[in-house]
């Protein structure tokens, strides 16, 4: 690509890019860019709304470019406030160790091994000692600190502000000043703390970096953020069957969204997909693309396989758990939160009051009861991926 046209792909579904004509001009020169991604490792189980970022690491990638991948281990032990009402607690240096090992084993579904530098920040930042780290207090004042949102709203408020929580966008920082990054990539709720390193690197003598930030992707309902606690969500580890399944549930609208933001394809590409005119071919498309990132292009079409046997021959799962409940008759909200396929009661009695729950392909009502007559047996659905084979027994 000239550096036209790798603008154009590296800056794809972006939000913030600061700037675009700074990146422009460090993609003219045709040197290999220093690309610097910090993930504070604090939720090992990622799921696609995380690989937004992975994705985007992966193309610079592509482009021929260095990509670190930054272990907050050192950052992790102050606790990111973004976001936060109150001061974060800690992680231990145990959860750190454990949840990094974890991270390591799951970014490499997206990014390229070969072409990824890890890195852990306590090499530098534990390194960096008092007199390091008052030099590096001294690049920034506290009103410019005071301009970060959450800060503003907790000061405002007269809500306890550490002065560590201050070190936490500083530190961060100071991993760009370390790398000589010539480009960080973040979520958009880190805008102020790349924008921190961003300023601060001409104080080390150092040319900006360019700071890209990618959206938060909804979750399969399309409205709330992907999340695990809204079970809205696709694990990078879930099997593919289901994985395919959730894909396909989601949106006509949502599906254009999720190609922009989970594969590698062009502007254009999308584009001429989006011209034919067939959303549910389209939408299979996405299903076999993202399923084969994870698993392969064997299990991506085994996993279609089983789509269409489940839902469009109307046949059973080929691997559906099988739960032997007592004889008896259940009212619906109990029966599916026994079978673990809801968190709770309540949250059964929402799945079944929004059509998820079926018995059989037919929609579970909320005023009937379920017999589990002795000898018989059948098919409960919850969602697009969630099957239990029911059989009356011991």
């Amino acid at each position: 690509m000239n550096p036209a046209e790798a603008l154009v792909y590296l800056t794809k579904g972006c939000v913030d890019i600061v700037t675009a004509e700074a990146l422009k001009g460090k993609l003219v020169r045709g040197k290999p860019l220093t690309v610097k991604v910090g993930f504070d490792p604090t939720a090992p189980d990622l799921h696609l709304g995380h690989t937004v970022l992975l994705r985007k690491m992966k193309h610079f990638q592509d482009l021929g470019h260095r990509v670190i991948f930054v272990i907050g281990d050192f950052t992790g032990m102050i606790g990111d406030p973004t976001g936060r009402s109150k001061t974060r607690p800690p992680l231990t240096r145990e959860q750190i160790e454990a949840n990094a090992e974890t991270y390591k084993l799951q970014v490499f579904k997206i990014l390229h091994p070969e072409q990824t530098e890890i890195r852990f920040n306590r090499e530098w930042l534990g390194a960096l000692g008092s007199d390091g780290f008052i030099r590096l207090a001294a690049t920034y004042n506290v009103a410019r600190m005071l301009e970060r949102r959450d800060f503003r709203q907790r000061y405002d408020a007269g809500q306890p502000i550490s002065v560590h929580e201050f070190m936490y966008p500083l530190a961060q920082a100071y991993d760009s000043v370390e790398l000589k990054a010539d480009v960080e990539l973040g979520g958009t709720d880190q805008l102020f703390n790349l924008n921190v390193g961003r300023d601060i690197m001409p104080s080390y003598g150092l040319e900006p970096q360019v700071v890209l930030t990618t959206p938060l992707l909804e979750g399969l309902d399309g409205v709330e953020k992907m999340s695990k606690s809204l079970d809205n969500y696709v694990g990078v580890t879930e099997a593919p069957a289901p994985m395919y399944a959730k894909l396909l549930s989601i949106s006509d609208e949502l599906m254009w969204r999720y190609f922009t933001l989970l594969t590698d394809l062009s502007i254009a590409e999308i584009e001429a997909e989006q011209a034919k005119g067939a959303p549910m071919a389209s939408k299979m498309t996405l299903a076999g693309r993202i399923t084969a990132d994870f698993h392969g292009h064997s299990a991506a079409a085994e996993a279609e396989s089983e789509w269409r046997r489940v839902h469009q021959e109307g046949r059973a799962p080929s691997h559906a758990r099988l739960v032997r409940v007592a004889p008896g008759t259940y009212k619906p909200h109990e029966l599916v939160a026994a079978l673990g396929l809801a968190k709770s009661k309540s949250d059964a009695a929402r799945l079944i009051k929004q059509r998820a729950v079926k018995k059989d392909g037919v929609v579970l009502d909320a005023g009937t009861n379920v017999n589990v007559a002795a000898g018989s047996g059948f098919l409960l659905q919850v969602g697009p991926a969630r099957f239990v084979r029911v059989e009356a027994g011991a």
